[in-house]
């Protein structure tokens, strides 16, 4: 039997058929069927209010905030759907990752992996913002296999519904799960 991770995934935006989204409903697909080892957990930020201090009371935090950082305590690896905007990551992903980075910072010494869509780079710019932030709050991001995806060029890689229809994208986003596993279980010690 093989050792199952936990992994936390995150999706930087909030458009109802988002392309970042749909990447992650197919990563939860293919760890129900075709990797296994791996068990994924859409975490939803868009309540999370903005990060302000004056709502730490005493050392704690807002109900929804700390639920939200309990479970990324207990998620042995994370995964970004990371749209690029202005070059960087969303609004919305920048405040999780800071309310979850006040103290103490759970996010310390996790595997975590990004995957983005989009336009000429495909997202890619927001990977290298991401990762630098990463160093701050002590993630550790896989090096290989990038994943870019080029969301406006034929033949369509989504459906109307943000849902990820092309096969090819389907297996490097599969590779880029694998890679996050075996990293985390190096990391953990573990293989």
């Amino acid at each position: 039997m093989a050792i199952v991770i936990k992994v936390a995934a995150l999706s930087g935006s909030l458009r109802k058929a988002s392309y970042h989204s749909g990447l992650i409903r197919t990563a939860i697909e293919l760890s129900k069927g075709e990797i296994e080892g791996i068990e994924i957990e859409f975490i939803e930020i868009s309540e999370l209010p903005m990060l302000n201090t004056d709502l730490e009371i005493n050392g704690t935090y807002p109900p929804i905030v700390e639920a939200f950082r309990q479970k990324i305590l207990q998620a042995d690896s994370i995964l970004f759907a990371s749209p690029e905007y202005n070059y960087s990551v969303t609004a919305l992903l920048k405040n999780a990752i800071d309310w979850a980075s006040r103290p103490p910072n759970v996010w310390a010494g996790k595997a975590a992996s990004i995957v983005s869509a989009g336009g000429d780079f495909g997202g890619g710019r927001s990977h290298y913002h991401l990762r630098q932030i990463g160093v701050y709050i002590d993630l550790r991001f896989i090096n290989k296999p990038e994943f870019f995806l080029l969301a406006f060029k034929p033949p369509p890689k989504f459906n109307d519904d943000g849902d990820l229809i092309d096969e090819e994208a389907k297996d490097k986003l599969k590779q880029v799960l694998l890679s996050l596993r075996a990293f985390t279980l190096r990391l953990q010690g573990k293989n």
